[in-house]
C-alpha cells in the first residue's frame, strides 16, 4: 500500500511537471508572454526539485538504516512525522527492526558477561593465544598459577620454565601433556589439555591448566600402601614358615641348658624331620626370590620398538598361537578388523604380550560355561583411535575387585602371579595409551585397548 501511493504521488508530480512544461513551452513560443514564461520556469525547477527530494528521501532513509545496522549503532530512530503518511509504516518496520537489533545485542552482552564472569572465577586456569603466541584471554585462575597478572604473549612465561613456551606452541587440538613448574619455591603438577577454534578469521589455541600436584601425591600414597601391603602380605606368608621351622631346627638341635651351646643327639626321626623343615625353609626362600624377581621384572619392561602393522598380522599370530588350547577346550573364537586394511603403530611383540594374557584370562572365564566365546575385535573410535577390544561372555569380575585387577601381584585366581594385568598397564601407558575393562556377573568382561 506504501509504495502503491508513493508510485501515485511521483506519476502525479511528473504529470504535474510536463504539464507546467507543456504550458511553459506555448507561453514561450505562441503567447510569447515573458514574464509568465520566467514564473513557469521557476515553478519547473521547484517542481523538479520536490520530486528529487521526494524521490531520495526513502533512499537517504534506507542508507541511514543500513548504516545504522553496519555500525551497530541501534540508537538511531526514524521519525514520521515530517515526511507523510506514507512512509508511516516503513518508520515503524525499522524502529521494529532496529529494536530487535538492540535486544539481540543486549542478549549477547549479558551472554559475554556471564561467560567471562564463569571463566574468570573458575579454578582451572585458562590461556587463549594465536599462532603467533599473542595471549587473547587469560583468566584469574592462570594469574594465580603463574604469579603473573599481564600476559600478553606466552613467550613470557619463559620465566615460569624455559622451555613451557615451546610446549605450548607446540600443542594441538586434544593434546594432553604434564609438565613441572616451580613458583615461588613452590612445585606444581600441571595437567594441559589444548583445544583449537577459528575467530574473526584467525585461528587460536585455548589451553587449560589445572594443578594436580596434591592429587598426585595423593594417589601416589595411595599407591605405595597397596604395593606395601601386597609386598607385606606376599613376604611374610614365606617369612612366617621359615621362622617357625627354623625354631623348631634350633630346639632339635641345639641343646641351651648349660654355660656353651651343645648339640642335641638326634635319631632317624628327628633327622627325617630337620630335612623336611630345611627343604621347606629352602623352598619357600627360593619362591620369595622368585617373587623378589618377578617385582623386579615389572620396573625393567623394554622400551617399545614402534612398526607400522596391520592389527590383523597380530590376531592371526594370537589366534595360531592358541588355537589348539580354544579347540581342546571347545570355545569358540571370533577376530574382526574393522576395516580389514586397518593399521597401528605400536611395538607388535609387546602388543602380542598384552592381547595374550588378556586371551588367556578370557579363556580361563569361559572354560567351564556351555557356548563359551572369545571375542577380538579392532576398530576407530569416534576420536579416530585404534581400539583394539578382547570381550568374552563368561563368569565376569566381581565389583568388589574390579578396581584392584590391575595391582601387582593381585589374583583371584588360586593359580597365578597377579602381574599379567598390571604388566599389560605399563605396557599400554609405553605406548601412550590406556586400558580398560568394563563386567558384569554371569555375562561377560570387556577389556579395551585404546592407543
Amino acid at each position: 500500500m506504501i509504495f502503491k501511493r508513493f508510485y501515485f504521488i511521483v506519476i502525479l508530480r511528473v504529470i504535474l511537471l510536463l504539464a507546467t512544461l507543456f504550458l511553459f513551452v506555448f507561453l514561450v513560443t505562441v503567447a510569447k508572454h515573458e514574464v509568465s514564461s520566467i514564473i513557469l520556469a521557476l515553478l519547473i525547477l521547484l517542481e523538479t526539485w520536490w520530486l528529487i527530494i521526494y524521490v531520495n528521501r526513502t533512499n537517504a532513509r534506507l542508507t541511514n538504516f543500513f548504516d545504522s545496522i553496519r555500525y551497530s549503532d541501534f540508537s538511531t530512530s526514524f521519525s514520521d512525522r515530517k515526511v507523510g503518511k506514507s512512509f508511516e509504516k516503513l518508520s515503524h518496520s525499522f524502529n521494529e527492526v532496529i529494536d530487535e537489533f538492540r535486544k539481540n545485542r543486549a542478549a549477547k552482552e549479558e551472554q559475554y558477561n556471564y561467560l567471562q564472569t564463569v571463566v574468570q572465577h573458575i579454578n582451572i586456569g585458562i590461556v587463549c593465544y594465536g599462532k603467533d603466541g599473542k595471549v587473547d584471554m587469560y583468566n584469574n585462575a592462570a594469574k594465580r598459577l603463574f604469579r603473573k597478572n599481564i600476559l600478553r604473549n606466552i613467550s613470557e612465561l619463559a620465566v615460569v620454565k624455559k622451555e613451557f613456551p615451546e610446549i605450548l606452541m607446540s600443542l594441538k587440538a586434544g593434546d594432553k601433556t604434564l609438565i613441572k613448574i616451580f613458583t615461588e619455591d613452590e612445585l606444581k603438577q600441571l595437567s594441559l589439555y589444548a583445544t583449537e577454534f577459528r575467530m574473526r578469521g584467525e585461528e587460536f589455541v585455548l589451553v587449560a591448566f589445572h594443578d594436580i600436584h596434591a592429587e598426585l601425591e595423593e594417589k601416589e600414597i595411595e599407591s605405595w600402601q597397596k604395593l606395601i601391603r601386597v609386598l607385606t602380605h606376599e613376604i611374610m606368608n614365606s617369612i612366617t614358615p621359615i621362622s617357625s621351622l627354623a625354631s623348631t631346627v634350633h630346639e632339635m638341635l641345639i641343646d641351651e641348658t648349660g654355660n656353651e651351646f651343645q648339640l642335641k643327639p638326634v635319631d632317624k626321626e628327628d633327622v627325617e624331620s630337620i630335612e623336611n623343615a630345611l627343604t621347606t625353609i629352602q623352598n619357600r626362600s627360593q619362591g620369595l626370590l622368585n617373587f623378589v624377581d618377578i617385582y623386579r621384572n615389572l620396573t625393567r619392561i623394554p622400551k617399545p620398538n614402534f612398526r607400522y602393522f596391520y592389527v590383523s598380522e597380530a590376531f592371526d599370530r594370537i589366534e595360531l598361537l592358541l588355537k589348539p588350547k580354544i579347540e581342546n577346550l571347545k570355545i569358540s573364537c571370533n577376530c574382526k578388523v574393522l576395516p580389514k586394511d586397518l593399521m597401528l603403530t605400536a611395538d607388535p611383540d609387546l602388543l602380542d604380550q598384552v592381547i595374550i594374557n588378556l586371551v588367556l584370562n578370557a579363556i580361563d572365564a569361559v572354560k567351564n560355561k556351555e557356548n563359551a566365546e572369545v571375542s577380538l575385535i579392532a576398530y576407530n573410535n569416534q576420536n579416530n583411535k585404534t581400539t583394539i577390544e578382547v570381550a568374552d561372555n563368561g563368569t565376569g569380575i566381581k565389583p568388589d575387585i574390579i578396581d584392584k585387577i590391575f595391582m601387582p601381584f593381585f589374583t583371584s585366581k588360586s593359580e597365578g602371579s597377579g602381574i599379567g594385568l598390571s604388566l599389560s598397564r605399563q605396557i599400554m601407558h609405553l605406548h601412550k595409551g590406556t586400558i580398560s575393562v568394563k563386567s558384569k556377573l554371569d555375562e561377560g568382561t570387556v577389556f579395551t585397548l585404546t592407543f
